[in-house]
């Protein structure tokens, strides 16, 4: 019998409700094992982007608490100041700055390392190493000196996650990766980014819409509706039933959006190729 992975991050009770009365998250527990690479579904506004943002602070809790390994609960500004420099973000958008280099774009991934007043001044060679460690990584060595904005949007999502490669993270989380992405890229990107994440022993969470993905990339599935977690369990032991449920939880105007995401469920898919 296989053992659980000791669990890294914590999620006990969590609860987000915003300013505007919008309840985004509805007192949900989960543990993210050391080395799992978990796939999060759930339609637009199931709660997928507010579950990645509270885990690392970018969204305030309204009730429940995180820990991390190593930490504990998270009780104060230090504590998330130590979990964010832990656990490191891929945005759907990039969030790059298009007249920058590469290379100065992972450097940011840095900047949680150091004091504020020692990132006014050119970062240590140390840290260009990692950063451009972390381009080799994603493959993207030899454009570490071109400008983000004439990169391609692939090009500039590899870019995105070797800045939290730099971060030397111990969790990834990573909110719609592939979602700008034609089908080809996607796959090739999330192959990329579970292959890192193996090789170094980082653990990962990846929101995404596509099931089919979902099924070929995670070891785990995590399904996400209305802000209340449905599904939690190993990839190969989600079924159809499972999925048509976790989406039938959804508004009815919902439905209609994602009716070519749910129709991949028939579709099979080979096992990932291991090199991009």
């Amino acid at each position: 019998m296989t053992l659980p992975a000791p669990a890294l991050l914590g999620c006990s009770n969590v609860a987000v409700t915003y300013s505007d009365g919008t309840r985004a998250l509805l007192h949900n527990s989960l543990e993210i094992g050391q080395g799992e690479f978990v796939a999060l579904l759930g339609q637009s506004g199931a709660g997928k982007s507010t579950l990645l943002r509270a885990m690392n602070g970018l969204v305030p809790l309204s009730e429940g608490e995180i820990r991390l390994s190593g930490i504990g609960r998270i009780k104060n500004s230090a504590d998330w100041r130590q979990l964010r420099r832990t656990v490191a973000m891929v945005f759907q958008q990039h969030q790059l700055i298009g007249r920058c280099t590469a290379l100065s774009n992972v450097l940011t991934g840095r900047l949680s390392a150091h004091s504020p007043i020692r990132t006014l001044f050119p970062l240590p060679r140390a840290d260009q190493l990692i950063a451009m460690e972390s381009l080799e990584k994603v493959g993207l060595a030899g454009h570490a000196l071109k400008r983000c904005d004439q990169l391609s949007g692939g090009q500039q999502q590899r870019v995105g996650i070797a800045r939290a490669l730099a971060q030397q993270p111990r969790l990834l989380l990573a909110d719609e990766p592939v979602a700008s992405l034609d089908p080809n890229t996607a796959a090739e990107v999330l192959n990329l980014i579970r292959g890192v994440c193996e090789s170094s022993g980082i653990s990962a969470v990846v929101s995404l819409h596509q099931v089919d993905l979902a099924r070929r990339f995670g070891t785990r599935i995590v399904g996400i509706a209305r802000g209340r977690i449905l599904i939690d369990a190993p990839a190969t032991q989600v079924d159809d039933d499972q999925l048509r449920h976790l989406y039938g939880e959804q508004t009815a105007n919902h439905r209609d959006a994602h009716k070519e995401g749910f129709e991949a469920l028939s579709v099979a898919t080979p096992h990932p190729a291991q090199g991009v």
